[in-house]
């Protein structure tokens, strides 16, 4: 699970740990994935947990961590995307992306694709990506022009990657499918919820979310859309997980649509290539 070592990802980790999966929290700091790990295993006595470096802005991180979980795994039951970056001001990663779309899909992307001969062989096994219900909002994608050259605003390059999110699992479904894989692509977003993600949205936003933060969801309550979307027997592959209340803001997690831009075929398939092209990363499917 990347992202694991705070708010949804941690509390996502604790449950599968307290519920016998051995888990591997990715993370970009390793000394709070292991005051993490550590959390986990003070709740859930006897827990498996594991972490492991992972810098989502850069593809040689992704691709030393990805050998080294290869290494160490022969296979793969679960890999959760949850890992994110939200209204950052500009930023360019190493390897020249816009940083929002860099991190939350590309780099996702290609972690995926390193790892997912690891899963394709499992029966049960399962993608989870999580998005936002912000991608219906702002999120034109632009496929031949992804870094949005000459402009940035900070919200719409959010909700652009968490189109992509969504356009990437519904993409890998039908690939998957088409492969006759044992493995399952699934969406999840945890509504509104109380956790650190806003942390770089303008000072009017963050003081005015902290005044509304007693009515979010617990960080708890927010992972049970991605803990249904992993675990579920019932569910179905391409299926996208979330609150069932108003707007998909609060509730108990079931499935939920998405916005009509994320089921348009030719535009996945065209980000699909790009994002080939942009991390160097083939998928066996």
């Amino acid at each position: 699970m990347t992202g694991a070592n705070t708010g949804l990802g941690l509390e996502t980790a604790r449950t599968l740990a307290a519920h016998g999966a051995a888990v591997v929290l990715a993370v970009r700091v390793v000394s709070k994935g292991e005051m993490a790990a550590a959390d986990i295993r003070a709740s859930a006595p006897g827990a498996d947990v594991a972490v492991q470096a992972l810098d989502l802005a850069s593809l040689a991180s992704i691709r030393d961590a990805a050998a080294t979980l290869r290494e160490r795994y022969d296979r793969i039951d679960l890999l959760v995307n949850n890992a994110g970056v939200m209204w950052t001001p500009h930023t360019i990663t190493e390897d020249g992306f816009e940083l929002q779309f860099g991190v939350n899909h590309l780099g996702h992307f290609a972690f995926t694709g390193l790892l997912i001969d690891r899963l394709l062989r499992v029966p049960g096994s399962r993608v989870i990506t999580v998005s936002s219900v912000a991608h219906r909002f702002r999120s034109r994608l632009d496929v031949e022009n992804i870094n949005r050259a000459g402009e940035y605003d900070r919200i719409s390059a959010y909700t652009r990657s968490k189109l992509a999110n969504l356009l990437f699992t519904y993409e890998l479904q039908r690939r998957l499918v088409a492969a006759g894989a044992a493995t399952e692509a699934f969406a999840a977003h945890p509504g509104w919820s109380g956790t650190e993600l806003a942390r770089h949205s303008p000072t009017a936003f963050r003081l005015a979310e902290r005044a509304a933060r007693p009515f979010a969801q617990s960080a708890v309550h927010g992972a049970r859309p991605t803990l249904r979307a992993a675990t579920d027997p019932a569910a179905v592959g391409g299926e996208y997980y979330g609150p069932g209340g108003l707007a998909q803001l609060w509730g108990h997690a079931r499935v939920v649509r998405s916005n009509g831009a994320s089921y348009d075929c030719e535009l996945a398939r065209r980000l699909w290539a790009a994002s080939e092209a942009l991390t160097g990363v083939a998928f066996p499917v």
